[in-house]
């Protein structure tokens, strides 16, 4: 392959990337707390040599991962008291499966049998010191969620729900709407703002998406179709020199 070859195989594998990622935006439309991602690549230019004299630079695109949009998905009300959004930044504390803390904007939440509460998925939230929060067996069927984040049965408070906020670039996805997140900060009360009796829909707007996979595949075939001309010039070049010879 000559370096015209591996310009565009480095362009067709960033288009390939920038479709896988905007296949799973739209696989995830109706994921509570979904947000979506973007790819980011970053130029490449390496500089040649030949025994006459330097080479012309050479592009390449390199792939430098995703980065999530954190704007704001629509409020769904599910008439549930314990259900939540995060109004603004930041991520609910979970108990993370095999030990760990992960994160979450997905704001279903149940009780578990132990008392304790719990993400749809069964992960314990956790409050503030990073401890679950319990709740007495009488109060399970008359909580509500304050906007500070406090959970409060019919004898007053027992817990509050803490927010974390990250840089963006420091949360990475794990599966199950948990992300792995470092260097974040724990909101205060005054700070933290939550609205109770529904969760956050995906920020995943679907003519946005549609519209970039048509985009991506139009750039494919174009990268294609020069592949194709290139290979042209080379089989030219060849029946040339066999005549020649």
């Amino acid at each position: 392959m000559d370096i015209s070859s591996y310009v565009l195989l480095s362009q067709e594998q960033a288009l390939r990337r920038r479709l896988d990622v905007a296949a799973n935006n739209l696989a995830n439309m109706n994921t509570v707390g979904f947000k979506r991602e973007k790819p980011v690549f970053r130029e490449y230019v390496e500089q040649g040599e030949t025994a006459i004299e330097p080479a012309k630079k050479t592009s390449y695109v390199l792939d430098y991962g995703a980065v999530h949009d954190a704007s704001m998905g629509a409020f769904q009300p599910t008439e549930n008291p314990l259900d939540v959004m995060i109004e603004g930044q930041g991520y609910l504390s979970v108990e993370a499966p095999g030990g760990g803390t992960a994160y979450t904007r997905a704001g279903y939440i149940k009780v578990l049998e132990s008392g304790e509460l719990a993400t749809a998925g069964g992960q314990r939230l956790l409050g503030e010191g990073g401890r679950p929060i319990k709740v007495p067996p009488e109060s399970a069927g008359r909580l509500s969620i304050t906007a500070d984040g406090s959970v409060v049965g019919p004898d007053g408070p027992l817990g509050r729900l803490t927010v974390t906020v990250f840089d963006e670039a420091n949360v990475d996805p794990r599966g199950d709407g948990l992300m792995n997140a470092s260097n974040g900060r724990e909101l205060t009360a005054a700070e933290t703002k939550l609205r109770s009796g529904g969760v956050e829909g995906s920020n995943v707007n679907a003519i946005v998406e549609t519209t970039d996979m048509v985009e991506i595949l139009r750039a494919y075939q174009t990268s294609q179709h020069l592949t194709e001309g290139l290979n042209d010039l080379r089989q030219k070049a060849i029946d040339r020199l066999g005549r020649v010879g």
